[in-house]
């Protein structure tokens, strides 16, 4: 891995914590954790995430709004809620609050890799799509200003 994702993991189980942490590190990944969503928001304001992995019940706050309250690097930072409830109304709400992805506890290992890099390979294709979007954006005013000063 060329670059070291960095990843934030919200979960109130320290188990839960120590365990996701130890196998994402043994990827590469750096990792960072929270216990609750008011730790997690202050991480977020003081640094930014590749992703984050989202509890869904947390002792302070539900989740989900997690997802509208913590701050969004440039590129989009991705995010995966993980629940030990699942259900079909909180993942359509994961979902409308722009979770990228859903995991049900127990987690299966296979699983969580795999979705945390399929979902840092989509953060890699907006950002290639925006740096192309930018670059476009600045080619068009090079020559809307060739032209004006013609």
């Amino acid at each position: 891995m060329d670059q070291k994702y960095k990843i934030l993991l919200v979960d109130d189980d320290e188990t839960i914590r120590s365990t996701m942490t130890a196998i994402l590190e043994d990827e590469g990944y750096s990792v960072d954790s929270a216990p609750n969503g008011k730790e997690a928001i202050k991480k977020t304001q003081e640094q930014s995430y590749n992703l984050a992995l989202l509890d869904i019940k947390l002792p302070d706050m539900e989740g989900v709004e997690l997802l509208k309250l913590m701050k969004e690097p440039i590129p989009r930072m991705r995010k995966i809620m993980v629940t030990g409830f699942p259900s079909l109304q909180n993942a359509v709400e994961a979902v409308n609050k722009n979770a990228d992805a859903y995991l049900i506890k127990p987690v299966d290992v296979d699983k969580l890799l795999a979705t945390v890099k399929e979902q840092l390979a989509k953060q890699e294709e907006d950002k290639k799509f925006d740096e192309q979007k930018v670059a476009e954006f600045i080619e068009s005013r090079v020559k809307d200003i060739s032209a004006d000063q013609v």
